[in-house]
């Protein structure tokens, strides 16, 4: 290139306004915490603040679910909640949170994702089957009782785990829900069950599954070498299937763990895992729109 058609290229550029240059703000995100008085066993450490680091989310003690809602131009009315993995050690926040809860926007799909205790952070006091898993229980409760406050069907609330994420989904979707607790509220009283599943390279915990039988429809998708969630992903599918349960395993050949929404992947099968869980949710019969105001807040 010349001097002076550099110098045209040059003006060009400096000619676009900033506001073109620079993307948008994102947007403020409404948070809702889950446990209105604190999680029981952790409500003298309610207000501790989050810390992160390198994006990943540490140091969860007042459990909450970030609102990222479908572009009313195209919602369909269904409710996803995100569940990141981390080990039950911390949240990868971006890449299997903020990321997914983007991508199933586009599909016209609202978005929860939820921030959990963490029963394998260092001095950590929870537990995975009791605390985090009773919090990704309650935000199947919340998100249900509150559906009409945000336009989304109470018969289409799903649960979308990856990793440790998806132990948790298939602990509540797939095992028996524990006893009511004596201080529960009105939103305990409605179903903590998911409407239907999807399990990203879930881990281990909670599978075999102990109540394959009355699980709601599942998609499954895991890595053929990934060492520690290919063979829940496949023991799973197999007790569904056994059961009767509509479900739909995806392995992708030569993938280890951790491919989230391809953040960090050239390949073209998981670049667009996504549309195939589209492709599945649609035949299944849930992209289209349901009765997003077929149930009244819980005050």
């Amino acid at each position: 290139m010349n001097r002076c058609s550099l110098l045209a290229v040059l003006a060009i550029v400096s000619a676009v306004p900033a506001s073109a240059q620079t993307p948008p703000p994102e947007p403020v995100r409404e948070v809702i915490h889950i446990w209105p008085e604190g999680a029981s066993g952790a409500e003298a450490r309610k207000s501790e603040p989050e810390r992160i680091v390198n994006s990943y989310v540490h140091n969860v003690q007042n459990p909450s679910l970030t609102v990222f809602p479908a572009d009313p131009r195209h919602a369909n009315h269904i409710g996803m909640i995100v569940i990141p993995g981390g080990g039950h050690q911390f949240l990868v926040w971006q890449n299997e949170g903020v990321g997914p809860a983007k991508a199933l926007n586009r599909y016209g799909i609202t978005a929860f994702v939820l921030k959990y205790r963490l029963a394998r952070e260092p001095g950590s006091t929870y537990t995975i089957e009791g605390d985090a898993a009773a919090d990704a229980r309650r935000a199947v409760r919340w998100v249900r009782a509150h559906a009409a406050r945000y336009h989304v069907d109470p018969h289409r609330i799903g649960m979308m785990g990856f990793s440790a994420g998806g132990e948790l989904v298939t602990l509540v979707a797939d095992n028996p829900a524990p006893p009511r607790r004596a201080d529960s509220d009105a939103v305990d009283s409605v179903s903590g069950r998911p409407d239907f599943q999807v399990l990203v390279y879930p881990g281990p915990l909670g599978i075999p599954a102990k109540a394959a039988a009355g699980a709601p429809p599942a998609f499954i998708t895991a890595g053929t070498l990934d060492p520690c969630c290919a063979m829940p992903a496949m023991t799973l599918y197999k007790q569904l299937r056994d059961a009767h349960v509509s479900a739909e395993l995806h392995l992708w050949a030569d993938i280890g763990h951790g491919f989230n929404i391809a953040a960090h992947s050239e390949r073209l099968s998981i670049a667009h895992w996504p549309d195939r869980l589209a492709d599945w949710l649609s035949d299944e019969g849930l992209l289209t729109p349901g009765d997003a105001d077929a149930a009244a807040p819980v005050p």
